[in-house]
């Protein structure tokens, strides 16, 4: 299809696995309901979109821009977003389903994820400094050489982070959640 420009406008209940979504660049756009599971939006550009009650799993993101997005009650399963353009890359989740996708190398500082699913998430070597992790279960998710100065994860739990390989300089965790920082001891914490 041919690439265009699309600004200021409503998807909704739309199935993309029936047809292909068009590239192109699309600005302050919102998606509903839309279906974009296993699509090809490599190349595809998404400023200051809002995308809500979508099915994007396992879509191919290669070279995607996403700068300004947010993400609410999605079912992301599976996403490689460390092969999105890296360029202003910038976006928040709300309520997503979020495993098994992979952040590792990206640089996504102050990003906000609040009440959703990274449980076997790849952060490795990720920026994610000043982000904010409000009621996430990371269960299984991958922290190594990873940026997490400031970040908050109060809230947060089932993660495991090693504290002598990421940088963890005020951060902020939970008395509950120290536990998981200290988990390579294998020592018995108890109440």
């Amino acid at each position: 299809m041919q690439e265009g420009y699309v600004q200021d406008q409503l998807f909704e209940k739309q199935n993309f696995t029936e047809t292909s979504f068009p590239k192109g660049e699309y600005e302050n756009c919102v998606f509903q309901h839309c279906i974009f599971a296993d699509c090809d939006l490599s190349s595809v550009k998404f400023i200051d979109c809002e995308f809500k009650g979508c099915n994007l799993s396992m879509a191919n993101l290669k070279n995607v821009t996403l700068s300004g997005v947010t993400f609410k009650d999605c079912k992301m399963l599976g996403l490689r977003f460390d092969t999105c353009n890296g360029f202003g890359l910038s976006f928040s989740f709300d309520g997503c389903q979020l495993n098994h996708s992979s952040f590792f190398r990206t640089r996504i500082k102050k990003t906000s994820f609040k009440d959703s699913q990274l449980q076997g998430v790849d952060f490795v070597e990720c920026d994610l400094t000043q982000s904010v992790f409000n009621n996430c279960n990371l269960e299984h998710a991958s922290f190594d050489r990873t940026l997490l100065e400031k970040a908050d994860f109060r809230s947060s739990y089932n993660y495991v982070i090693n504290p002598e390989t990421n940088k963890i300089k005020k951060a902020k965790f939970s008395l509950l959640g120290v536990a998981g920082l200290l988990e390579k001891y294998d020592i018995v914490i108890e109440k």
